[in-house]
């Protein structure tokens, strides 16, 4: 087995997150517009010690009205990338904002794996298809 680490882009194009809005726009302006009102898509955005973005990883893919979401795939990707922080995202193609009980258990579930292996969950972001966004951050949630 062989470990490697490369990224398409140089750390000095890198992304710093400051808030929801510019998390969301970042995250937004990278979905392909052709699917997000399609199906539902889960993604992690990795970050550094100073909340850049380091890349985004499709953790799953699925149907119109969910995905499944495996929350050992999810550290394998953040342990290999190295990365401190992370925000959680998925999209609702129907365009509702609010999170489902589904929505919720999984974000505490991966916080709390998160905790133990010493990297934040920062954020979780729903997108819909015309850009508006849902924060778990901004609603205490998190």
């Amino acid at each position: 087995m062989k470990l490697r680490y490369s990224t398409k882009q140089k750390a000095t194009d890198w992304i710093k997150i400051s808030s929801s809005t510019n998390a969301a726009e970042a995250i937004f302006k990278n979905w392909d517009k052709d699917h997000i009102a399609t199906f539902e898509c889960f993604k992690i955005v990795l970050l550094n010690n100073s909340n850049q973005i380091k890349g985004v990883f499709q953790v799953s893919q699925g149907g119109i009205t969910g995905t499944v979401v495996d929350v050992r795939l999810i550290f394998a990707v953040a342990l290999k990338s190295l990365a401190v922080g992370m925000i959680l995202t998925h999209n609702h193609p129907s365009g509702t904002l609010k999170p489902s009980e589904a929505d919720k258990s999984i974000t505490r579930k991966i916080k709390s794996a998160g905790e133990f292996l010493d990297i934040k969950v920062l954020d979780h972001i729903i997108l819909t298809p015309t850009g508006q966004y849902f924060s778990f951050a901004d609603e205490g949630l998190l």
